[in-house]
């Protein structure tokens, strides 16, 4: 469920149409949809750098450039084949190092995510690995705790959340019941519950991991060398 969806629900709608309660999901039920959502985590793709590496010099703009310095190597043309291979390879460099950069600050996003939660299966509070939770659960967020999910909150006052790392807000943004919080922003001040409607790869942390991830923009130099 997308946020603007959760944000314009209401407690009860998102109750219902989750199929929970006040008093969470049952064990069996929770197990159950952890097999259908899959874990709360960020999904991460791991590709040897090596192949990464030579993945751009694989391409139609890499082909063209490539076919140019065979053609000058063929006329014996040695300096433009030196020059148009030098710069063949440092577009492959550069590229590679923005992409490692992107790697590196999904990392740093993924440290944010909470280890742990409150959640209330059974009728009782228990803690539990966040990466079990599904959407449906309602769990306890605190001065201090890292929103384990996206949730809706309820049952409290009101809080203080900072969600600078997702959303560059620079001071803490207050939230009142049938507000949105989401995963990898910390509590700042006060106490609530919040029913889990989305989880992993579809929380809002997730969404700007995947666009991060799959951002592909060309630095001021691949654009010179594609012009050259």
């Amino acid at each position: 469920m997308k946020p603007e969806e959760a944000a314009e629900s209401s407690v009860e709608d998102l109750m219902d149409e989750l199929s929970s309660t006040a008093e969470g999901l049952s064990s069996s039920e929770a197990e159950s949809r952890l097999g259908e959502y899959g874990p709360n985590e960020i999904a991460e793709k791991k590709v040897n750098p090596i192949l990464k590496f030579l993945a751009y010099f694989w391409g139609p703009i890499p082909w063209m450039i490539e076919v140019a310095a065979v053609l000058s190597a063929f006329l014996g043309r040695w300096e433009d084949f030196a020059i148009i291979s030098l710069l063949l390879l440092m577009n492959g460099v550069v590229g590679f190092w923005q992409e490692n950069k992107a790697d590196r600050a999904i990392e740093l996003l993924k440290k944010r995510l909470a280890p742990s939660a409150r959640v209330r299966r059974d009728g009782e509070w228990i803690e539990l690995p966040a990466r079990v939770l599904v959407p449906g659960d309602v769990v306890r967020v605190r001065l201090g705790e890292i929103v384990p999910a996206d949730v809706k909150l309820f049952g409290g006052d009101f809080l203080q959340v900072d969600e600078s790392a997702l959303t560059g807000e620079s001071l803490p943004v207050e939230k009142k019941p049938s507000d949105v919080a989401y995963s990898g922003s910390i509590i700042r001040m006060g106490e609530m519950n919040g029913l889990v409607y989305a989880t992993g790869m579809e929380t809002y942390f997730g969404r700007t991991a995947k666009l991060v991830e799959e951002a592909k923009t060309k630095s001021h130099f691949q654009k010179a060398v594609i012009k050259i």
